[in-house]
């Protein structure tokens, strides 16, 4: 082992303790971190509404027609880092009820890949054009191929988040630490530190590829994958028998066959029976590892068929086949990579075999299963065919969106779509250190935008510019909070009463409620504009020389928002319903400049910004009875559903009656993973 990570560990181990501590020390804080519910996912092939919702109900899924999940548990797809959601996990979900989810999850099976040479951009195939997204910073992170120290950044980051899934393990739980060949040995020293050596039951080894065989290697042949199994507690783990097809040549001794199924003779050698050796009738004594049982016992045995006895030769027992297979090894040679049309492209996507025999033998049917390395989702996939409860989480926008799409194809039960915000924030944290003040990254990002700072020590100013030479206002909103219609109100107020008035008011955010265009359009004020601060400038502010090279070649762009516009919604009579018909306009999206795009991507995705706009969108929702709150995707559309990779542009939802106003929700996601939400009261 490299004695430089060696060293390490020690801290390692010593500073994720005082983390974890630290976390769980503020659960009950105020300032506790809470998951936001996007969306009620409702993966329903049915129209009306009404019908949707008896079906609903007649599957024990919805107790009423205010969507109170009857288990008291909702499935759930957290987009957001996996050490914020499990601390919320931790904290509560006043959504379902429950105080915490601390004890509360059975299994737990993750898959952090480290140095896997995996390709993460997203490609993205569009009507007339291909381009490639580039992960964001944070996804780059998240993907965990670009670890700045290798593998000491890397067990740091593990660490700490393993220690929180402890927590969040019952006593009966288990973890599946699915981990490369070249970290393996690293991870199994931290998780010895945090389960004991006592509770590490297996080193699974997952042979599904027969490896690169090229003579050019000059070593053996690597063909498999480990997976480190712990318990939370040896001796009350939840465990299930899971037996392995029959090797090849397994079935050749099992030649005989009655009405009881096929079977072999098996020479018996002192099984462990009580009683005395016989010679059966014999004039001749058995040998000397002859069967031993009583007497009696073996002749009723030889009447049965069960025993065979021939002279001079050791007793056969009659053994058959189990249909079930062998007892599971150690070594699964059996389940194969991906194979046909189960492979939707994800890289580091995993067959649902491998996960149907870990969720089998390590969960029951009321478990809660967790994955907070979701991937392609395979896990919450194949718990949800199983009748096991799920928990995902992912912080790659991309995988979400795949994830969510695979569970609708899936028509599982309806789910949570959650999220974690304040991600500026958290690189605020890690890159300049917790001391850092955000009235000072205000003052940087007013700097890098043009404006001057006002000439006063009042804390609030320190979010506030002005653009030289004129009378507009300039207002740096603060990255650990979304930007909705208070900052807005409350920027227009400053404009008109801050030193005698401005003509205009410039709105810089970070982080933005989804409804952000309609508020924006309701709003109607040609005196406020709002732009969007780059997603990556944290990272390329994280250096002197960064910082240095932006503010004198003035390479930051803050671009105008993106929403979606929709055309008046239709109502039509139908007896005791009523038809509701919506239809996408138009989607505006921001410039090319802020998007994870090289110059050639940025040129073709102007072209179907010039085009069509609603090429981008990824999919769109509705709910046509949005109480303003929780958002329940009652019908939606993906644009890989239909042949030409376009969204449909028109919605028809049957739904009851409605006495006093209508309001409908419309939800997008464009190909990038921006959100966008429009209201209509009709």
């Amino acid at each position: 082992m490299d004695s430089k990570i060696i060293d390490a560990l020690p801290n390692i181990v010593k500073d994720g303790n005082r983390l974890v501590d630290n976390i769980l020390e503020n659960l009950s804080d105020s300032t506790k971190i809470l998951l936001q519910t996007n969306e009620i996912v409702i993966p329903s092939k049915v129209v009306r509404e009404s019908e949707m919702l008896n079906q609903m109900m007649s599957q024990d899924i919805f107790s009423d027609r205010d969507l109170n999940y009857k288990s008291n548990f909702y499935n759930r797809l957290v987009y957001g880092d996996n050490l914020l959601v499990m601390q919320a996990l931790l904290s509560g979900d006043s959504f379902n009820g429950v105080n915490s989810l601390r004890n509360k999850i059975d299994l737990i099976y993750i898959d952090p890949p480290f140095n896997s040479k995996a390709d993460y951009r997203t490609r993205i195939i569009l009507p007339g054009a291909n381009i490639e997204k580039r992960p964001t910073v944070l996804e780059q992170s998240a993907y965990s191929d670009t670890w700045k120290d290798g593998t000491i950044s890397y067990l740091r980051f593990l660490y700490p988040r393993v220690l929180l899934m402890r927590e969040l393990l019952s006593d009966k739980g288990s973890i599946y630490v699915h981990i490369d060949w070249n970290i393996g040995h690293y991870v199994k020293i931290l998780m010895d530190a945090i389960f004991g050596r006592e509770n590490f039951i297996n080193e699974i080894i997952w042979q599904g590829t027969t490896g690169d065989t090229s003579s050019k290697n000059k070593k053996f042949i690597k063909s498999h994958d480990t997976i480190l199994f712990y318990s939370k507690d040896n001796s009350k783990k939840i465990w299930n028998d899971i037996f392995q097809p029959y090797e090849e040549g397994g079935l050749k001794p099992y030649k005989y066959e009655d009405e009881y199924g096929k079977f072999r003779w098996t020479d018996v050698s002192n099984p462990g029976g009580a009683g005395y050796r016989y010679d059966l009738g014999y004039d001749e004594k058995m040998p000397s590892n002859g069967y031993r049982m009583p007497y009696v016992t073996a002749l009723n045995w030889i009447k049965e068929g069960k025993l065979k006895v021939e002279k001079g030769k050791v007793p056969c027992i009659k053994r058959y086949i189990n249909i079930n297979g062998i007892m599971c090894k150690d070594v699964w040679s059996d389940i194969k990579s991906l194979q046909g049309n189960e492979n939707i492209g994800y890289a580091t996507q995993k067959p649902s075999k491998l996960l149907e025999r870990i969720i089998s033998a390590s969960s029951s049917e009321d478990s809660i299963i967790a994955d907070f390395f979701s991937g392609s989702g395979t896990t919450g996939v194949v718990a949800e065919s199983l009748g096991r409860k799920w928990i995902l989480s992912d912080i790659g926008k991309p995988s979400c969106m795949i994830i969510r799409k695979r569970l609708i194809d899936k028509n599982v039960k309806p789910f949570l779509y959650q999220s974690i915000g304040d991600y500026q924030m958290e690189q605020v944290s890690q890159n300049f250190g917790s001391k850092y003040r955000i009235g000072d990254l205000a003052q940087v990002v007013l700097g890098l935008y043009g404006a001057l700072p006002f000439d006063r020590e009042d804390l609030q100013y320190k979010s506030l510019g002005r653009l030289n030479g004129t009378k507009t206002l300039v207002y740096a909103d603060s990255p650990n909070k979304l930007c909705g219609e208070p900052t807005l109100r409350k920027v227009q107020q400053l404009r008109d009463n801050l030193e005698g008035g401005f003509d205009k008011v410039i709105v810089l955010g970070w982080n933005f409620v989804n409804d952000i265009g309609q508020i924006i359009k309701d709003l109607d004020d040609n005196r406020l504009e709002v732009k969007v601060i780059p997603p990556d400038l944290i990272d390329k502010l994280s250096s002197k020389k960064g910082y240095d090279s932006l503010t004198k070649t003035g390479a930051v762009r803050f671009s105008s928002l993106q929403y979606l516009a929709i055309k008046e919604p239709i109502l039509i009579d139908s007896g005791n319903d009523e038809e509701v018909e919506i239809e996408l306009d138009n989607y505006i999206i921001l410039s090319p400049d802020s998007l994870p795009l090289d110059d050639l991507n940025k040129e073709k995705i102007q072209e179907v910004i010039n085009n069509n706009p609603l090429d981008l969108i990824e999919y769109w929702s509705v709910d046509p009875d949005f109480d303003g709150i929780t958002f329940k995707s009652i019908w939606q559309d993906y644009r890989e559903n239909n042949e030409d990779l376009r969204v449909v542009r028109k919605a028809s939802i049957i739904v009851p009656k409605n006495e006093g106003k209508r309001k409908i929700c419309v939800k997008s996601v464009d190909v990038f993973g921006w959100e966008s939400e429009v209201i209509k009261e009709l």
